[in-house]
């Protein structure tokens, strides 16, 4: 599984350096209303790094301008009753581009980090935005970019 931060440069005036996208759940979908981040399936022989830039384009339509590699979060699938890991992963993307979304969500909102946490359903999907705060709140990664910035392969 990968959970991917989507990011965009915030509007000039604020005090964010960054907006978060939200997406909602379209309706006769899992969790119908629920506002999430992108997140999917690695395909087999797939690397993580190109499942979260596949699943980027494929729910928003927008392509990863870069991507940095933030932690793993483990979280139990009763459906499987298994326990799944998400490596998470910061997409930056221009926020200036039209967002396309696919049949499972029916509405896309560019928040600021606060606003997003406050409409996101899922907890780890609060951490993720936080630890993208946290590490890229400069622009960029500062001094640990060389090793959190994934090079596209």
């Amino acid at each position: 599984m990968i959970d991917v931060v989507v990011l965009a440069p915030a509007p000039a005036g604020g005090d964010d350096v960054w907006q978060v996208l939200t997406m909602r759940r379209a309706a006769g979908v899992r969790c119908t209303g629920a506002w999430e981040l992108v997140h999917g399936s690695i395909e087999p022989g797939e690397h993580p790094a190109v499942a979260a830039r596949r699943e980027v384009f494929e729910e928003t339509g927008l392509r990863a301008q870069r991507l940095y590699s933030l932690t793993v979060n483990p979280f139990y699938l009763h459906a499987r009753d298994t326990v799944q890991l998400a490596i998470v992963f910061a997409a930056v993307v221009d926020g200036t581009q039209p967002v396309t979304l696919g049949l499972e969500h029916d509405a896309a909102e560019w928040r600021r980090p606060a606003d997003a946490l406050v409409h996101l359903a899922w907890p780890r999907e609060h951490e993720a935005v936080q630890y993208a705060m946290h590490l890229l709140r400069r622009g960029d990664a500062g001094p640990v970019e060389d090793v959190l910035l994934v090079p596209e392969r």
